[in-house]
């Protein structure tokens, strides 16, 4: 097309350009966090419709539109978590977005090109590793560097940055064919590394019984899972979060007499009381010695972990060890661990490949997900990071 048939376009396009942004903004929050993988990729559309933004309003509609797009779910799962009408979820949904918001529109600036792009990396740092901002980090575009970088460790992770960079510039139609030429060779050759052998992770439809129901009945049916799990011939046995309660001395003893005769460890996740509240922590049982081997570093904000309470003498909320040791050793395997919300963060993640791990585990007691993406989001997340740093990936949710 001729430069000055250029020209008279452009005005007559103009009035299109922002509902174009609106509209191109939600389907990449959309489809990039259905749950799918493979199409974690298609949210890195979103520092390309940023960057075509006239102005901050522009800019943070545009961010609005996309994080409430990707967390879409939020609301039906509140909902059923407190067993509630939707108006408290839309109220959280709508907290939740803030942030996220608040650094994309300030980080916004009228000035292009290489300027804009690292405005963008900038807000894109923040809502990965610096707190309070990394605590909602949900729905970030570098996530998808697992998936076009498959392998790459720390090389990708910053191809993936380069790349959303680029999509912040006039250079994006070049970074866009580019990125998806990595998309479609990564999807035709790439194959997820296999768990070791012995290593199992169970899933459970158990509901919301699932860690509030203390009963007999329900440890030893999680005892004959595992028993069962265990004829089957593995070594290694993993339950989802909150699988044993609250972790006493009686629930101790009632484990490792019912493991005594069996060769299996079991990995399981339950609460652990202490003054201040508690911890959200995962168990290494075996018949020789059972020991605390994880305590999560980021519990939920609000719903568990409310550092507030303690502001105002108050107890009873999920302690944060943010600073936590990520990885432990099991069964000759070096394991990092992540707990449900911690999943859908990047610091968590990036913390525990620090220290080279062998397989990644993730738990979760996801029943008041039940009709929504959210646990698949979860899952599609830690595919990307173990396909990124070439790791095995081990699961076991409750639903």
């Amino acid at each position: 097309m001729r430069p000055d048939r250029k020209r008279r376009l452009r005005p007559r396009m103009e009035p299109l350009r922002f509902p174009l942004l609106v509209v191109t903004s939600i389907a990449a929050g959309w489809i990039g966090w259905c749950g799918a993988v493979d199409m974690l990729p298609a949210a890195m559309a979103f520092p390309a419709i940023w960057s075509l933004c006239r102005d901050r309003r522009q800019a943070g509609a545009v961010s609005c539109l996309y994080f409430l797009s990707a967390s879409r779910a939020l609301p039906q799962g509140v909902a059923t978590y407190y067993a509630t009408d939707l108006w408290p979820g839309l109220v959280l949904w709508l907290a939740a977005s803030i942030v996220f918001v608040g650094v994309h529109m300030l980080s916004w600036t009228q000035a292009s090109g290489w300027r804009r792009a690292c405005r963008y990396l900038f807000a894109t740092t923040l809502m990965m590793v610096v707190p309070p901002f990394g605590i909602s980090g949900w729905a970030s575009p570098l996530t998808a560097a697992g998936v076009l970088f498959a392998g790459w460790g720390l090389a990708g992770l910053l191809a993936g940055a380069a790349g959303l960079a680029v999509l912040a510039t006039g250079f994006r139609p070049l970074g866009a064919i580019v990125l998806a030429g990595a998309w479609l060779w990564s999807a035709s050759t790439w194959k997820d590394r296999p768990v070791p052998v012995g290593w199992q992770g169970v899933d459970l439809q158990l509901g919301s019984a699932l860690g509030r129901d203390l009963s007999l009945p329900l440890q030893r049916h999680l005892i004959a899972t595992v028993g069962k799990a265990q004829a089957g011939g593995s070594s290694i046995v993993v339950l989802p979060e909150g699988a044993l309660g609250f972790w006493t001395p009686a629930v101790d003893h009632l484990w490792r007499n019912a493991l005594a005769d069996w060769n299996v460890t079991v990995l399981a996740g339950a609460s652990l009381a202490d003054a201040s509240g508690y911890d959200n922590v995962v168990v290494s049982i075996g018949k020789a010695e059972s020991r605390v081997v994880y305590r999560q570093r980021m519990p939920v904000p609000i719903a568990m972990w409310a550092p507030w309470r303690g502001w105002m003498g108050e107890s009873g909320g999920a302690n944060a060890h943010m600073l936590g040791k990520a990885e432990q050793t099991v069964a000759g395997q070096r394991v990092t661990i992540l707990i449900c919300y911690e999943q859908l963060l990047i610091w968590p993640i990036l913390q525990s490949m620090w220290s080279d791990p062998d397989l990644v585990v993730a738990i979760g007691n996801g029943w008041w997900t039940s009709g929504t993406s959210i646990a698949a989001v979860q899952r599609a997340t830690i595919l990307a990071w173990a396909r990124l740093f070439g790791k095995p990936a081990l699961f076991s949710f409750n639903t």
